[in-house]
């Protein structure tokens, strides 16, 4: 019988672990970032609920398209804890993404969120790479009004495959996800990382290294 008590035991912690893996649930009914603070916390810290007013809680400016004209051809307009002060400890995000034709949103993480994705105009290429060994690739081109979902912390992307702008919205289950941008984390690192070690890694010659890193 005491064996049976403390496997249970045993359970019930590891699955207290596994709910608490992300972001826990608020213990109040809002906590208002407070940027002018100076407290280090693991998030941020609450604003004096006395001085909470109704547009900590409130973003406009989604319905205007982003400017993509940059390398990539694409645009992310974020609505984070960052600008929605209110979103804090309320796990939750959301991003309007603009496409030019055959614009790329490029291969990226968020180390912090799944994120599910609704195509409001235009034709995407999206996918993601599951992780090792197998790293397979998991892809479908998305039509106005289809929704996709990329799993926490996977490397995916989306691609404009049709001939005018498209237009997409995604929701992230983090008030700040995050988002590492591999080839800028791999080239564009400050310092950069040995040319020795990439070249390695990517099984080329290190020049093209080189080449790559004076590009970022």
């Amino acid at each position: 019988m005491a064996k049976h008590i403390i496997l249970l035991t045993l359970v019930a912690l590891s699955l207290g672990f596994l709910a608490f893996a992300f972001e826990p649930s608020p213990l109040q009914d809002f906590c208002v970032a407070d940027s002018t603070s100076s407290a280090r916390v693991n998030g941020q810290p609450c604003k004096n609920p006395a001085l909470v007013q109704a547009s900590d809680f409130s973003f406009s400016g989604l319905h205007l398209p982003g400017n993509t004209s940059n390398p990539n051809g694409s645009r992310v307009t974020p609505v984070s804890v960052a600008q929605l002060p209110g979103l804090n400890t309320l796990g939750i995000s959301i991003v309007r993404i603009d496409y030019a034709p055959w614009g790329i949103n490029p291969p990226h993480t968020h180390p912090r969120a799944t994120e599910i994705l609704t195509v409001l105009e235009g034709s995407l290429q999206v996918g993601f790479v599951t992780s090792n060994p197998d790293n397979s690739l998991i892809t479908k081109t998305l039509q106005k009004g289809d929704v996709f979902v990329f799993p926490v912390g996977l490397i995916h992307f989306q691609r404009n495959v049709g001939t005018g702008n498209a237009v997409a919205f995604a929701a992230l289950s983090s008030q700040n996800p995050g988002v590492i941008t591999i080839a800028n984390a791999v080239f564009g690192s400050k310092p950069d990382v040995s040319s020795d070690i990439l070249a390695k890694a990517f099984q080329v010659d290190k020049r093209v290294v080189d080449q790559l890193q004076a590009r970022f």
